[in-house]
């Protein structure tokens, strides 16, 4: 299957490969007319982390794109603390695109369509929402090969395994970081269900190895 592509705005194109999104790269905008300069499009990267481009999706690394960070851990110097949950500080409408890494599960379940409807509003008209996070019904597969506690895959956090992805990495909330527990989970049927609630158009969804993605349109 070739590339996925979305059209968001006249000003970028973000292609898409199902299989390897990290992979995905957007097309610079168009270059300025003599005396006009180029408009600078922000992306705002949800529970960004610490500084570092390696966090950022590297369709949104590209010189038209500007990163704008956001964390509830104001240890991750962002440039706003907040929760995904209460975007007030950002005015309706004012970025075009959103990437979120592993964020969601880490809500309620009730707060789920808070921060996809916070979401909706501070992007533009035709702005992209580009997330991922774990795929349940993947994890669920070793969980009935009764691999619970086996080690899935290593991340820089250390050894991650099926227990961890759907509760939480067990040695970061053992230290006292409880906001990285997991509260909630998706399959794909149920986060299309929540994205059209929340009003994204264009779904497109994939899975690949224990992650779930989407990619969306406001």
């Amino acid at each position: 299957m070739g590339p996925k592509t979305l059209n968001p705005t006249p000003s970028t194109v973000i292609n898409i490969k199902p299989n390897q999104p990290a992979e995905s790269t957007p097309q610079a905008p168009a270059p300025a007319s003599a005396g006009q300069e180029t408009a600078e499009l922000i992306c705002l990267h949800v529970g960004c982390g610490p500084p570092g481009q390696e966090h950022l999706h590297e369709a949104f690394r590209g010189p038209s794109w500007k990163e704008l960070r956001l964390d509830i851990d104001p240890n991750a110097q962002p440039e706003i603390v907040g929760s995904i949950t209460d975007l007030s500080m950002l005015q309706t409408a004012s970025v075009d695109a959103i990437w979120s890494s592993h964020n969601l599960e880490h809500l309620e379940s009730w707060e789920v369509p808070q921060a996809l409807a916070e979401f909706h509003r501070v992007l533009r008209p035709g702005g992209l929402f580009l997330s991922t996070m774990p795929d349940l019904q993947a994890v669920c597969k070793l969980v009935a090969e009764d691999r619970l506690e086996d080690v899935a895959y290593q991340s820089q956090a250390g050894p991650i395994c099926p227990i961890d992805i759907l509760f939480g990495h067990r040695p970061q909330i053992q230290a006292g970081r409880t906001a990285m527990a997991h509260r909630t989970g998706f399959t794909a049927k149920t986060l299309k269900q929540h994205m059209d609630n929340a009003g994204f158009t264009n779904g497109q969804f994939w899975t690949q190895d224990l992650d779930l993605w989407a990619l969306m349109s406001r």
